[in-house]
């Protein structure tokens, strides 16, 4: 590739100007500008990976602008930094890119729109291309700061999880924030085998979930057996509390929160969609898409009915032998799918155990007597997990722990999750 696309670049600097201005998801901003631009597979791909960089190294990127600009990144027009930032992730992890390349596109995208920054951007953009294998080291080596810029997280998140587990357990869940996160697919056991798929699609088996297997990122339309409805994306985190929730034929199923689907599904799986799942959410759109899945799935098992788990019916209510709970939090686990989630206001994650309690709350007076609830997140802070179940078992004692488990994305290249396990006595 003789230099970035300028299309790929246009539409890249798009996305990170509107995650940047609304907080827009970087997905759905992306599948907008493809269609703005105009894009073909080859500049999507391009586009996808610029903004993936950038939003996994902001602050890496703006420690190394800042090394080499006589004026500080947070100071610059943010459409400047932002075109800065698209060169030092050119210059620093995409090695098919020359770096004159980089460098030259850079000034000629801010030419077109600030042309007074146009020295500044050529100057530090060289500077950095010069010296890439040997840029100044990062401050405050073994500190939760030198982390937050190694990894472009914030200081409090480092801070937390330094002080909790220690500086090199918080390093390793950085890191495996900002790894390029593949496919993950759950088997459906109504239509095949876990064995026999893994050859039709040379997929490699998952540690974490035996009805899981991961392949690399592509569209999973495309591949053999979908349109026969022999699996569906989920991740295997995600499979592990369902397996541990452990769905039996003929159980009446309660998927309290259960958009997108993936825990209803793999439900309907391993009961041999035998019983009956209701699955909830609030919105009905969500719902639809749902019912759309378990029909290519040939799950006859699940219906869906639109819920606030915090207020269940009342005809719901002692019902179920199986109640799932996945309460909306706030979406640490899975950074490395949704880099911008790292982003997030922490004033605003100080309102979500409150609601999270509410629904498990909710969720429980579903539960039968001898009936398990399983109270889930994909998030990885003890607020929101260990701190919700063991409020609500203190003020619960008809419910008992079974199982607890926190599972982080190190561990296994999944995303992060906790579920929590508990009986009701009779």
């Amino acid at each position: 590739m003789a230099k970035p696309p300028a299309a790929a670049r246009e539409a890249a600097l798009y996305v990170l100007g509107r995650c940047r201005r609304f907080s827009a998801w970087s997905q759905q901003t992306l599948d907008a500008a493809v269609k703005k631009y105009a894009l073909d597979r080859r500049d999507t791909a391009l586009c996808s990976r610029l903004c993936l960089l950038v939003l996994q190294n902001a602050a890496l990127c703006d420690y190394y602008i800042d090394s080499y600009s006589s004026q500080r990144s947070q100071r610059l027009e943010p459409q400047v930094r932002d075109i800065l930032r698209l060169g030092v992730v050119q210059l620093l992890f995409m090695d098919k890119i020359p770096p004159s390349a980089a460098v030259s596109e850079a000034v000629e995208e801010v030419k077109r729109t600030a042309p007074r920054a146009a020295g500044l951007v050529n100057a530090v953009l060289r500077r950095i291309a010069e010296n890439r294998e040997a840029l100044p080291p990062i401050p405050g080596a073994g500190s939760a700061a030198e982390l937050a810029i190694r990894y472009s997280h914030p200081l409090w998140l480092c801070e937390k999880l330094v002080g909790e587990y220690g500086y090199d357990h918080a390093g390793a869940y950085l890191e495996q924030n900002n790894r390029e996160s593949g496919l993950t697919l759950s088997v459906n056991l109504c239509r095949t085998s876990t064995e026999a798929l893994l050859q039709k699609l040379g997929a490699a088996p998952n540690a974490l979930s035996r009805v899981s297997l991961d392949l690399p990122s592509q569209d999973v339309t495309a591949l053999p057996g979908f349109a026969e409805g022999e699996f569906f994306v989920q991740d295997a985190a995600a499979a592990a509390a369902v397996l541990a929730a452990d769905p039996q034929s003929g159980m009446r199923v309660l998927d309290a929160c259960a958009a997108p689907g993936g825990k209803s599904f793999l439900c309907a799986s391993l009961m041999g969609d035998r019983g009956e799942i209701i699955s909830c959410d609030l919105h009905a759109k969500k719902l639809d898409r749902l019912a759309q899945g378990a029909e290519r799935l040939g799950f006859r098992s699940i219906r869906t009915a639109p819920m606030d788990a915090s207020r269940p019916y009342e005809s719901f209510r002692g019902g179920f032998d199986l109640v799932l709970a996945d309460a909306p939090c706030s979406g640490l686990g899975v950074i490395r799918k949704k880099p911008e989630i790292r982003y997030k206001d922490p004033e605003e994650l100080r309102s979500l155990p409150p609601i999270q309690r509410r629904i498990l709350d909710g969720a429980a007076a579903c539960v039968r007597p001898g009936g398990v609830l399983v109270y889930s997140t994909c998030t990885i802070l003890r607020e929101e997990n260990q701190a919700v179940s063991g409020a609500f078992l203190a003020d619960h004692p008809e419910f008992t722990r079974l199982d607890e488990r926190t599972i982080w994305p190190q561990d296994y290249g999944s995303d992060g999750f906790y579920y929590c396990k508990m009986v009701r006595h009779a």
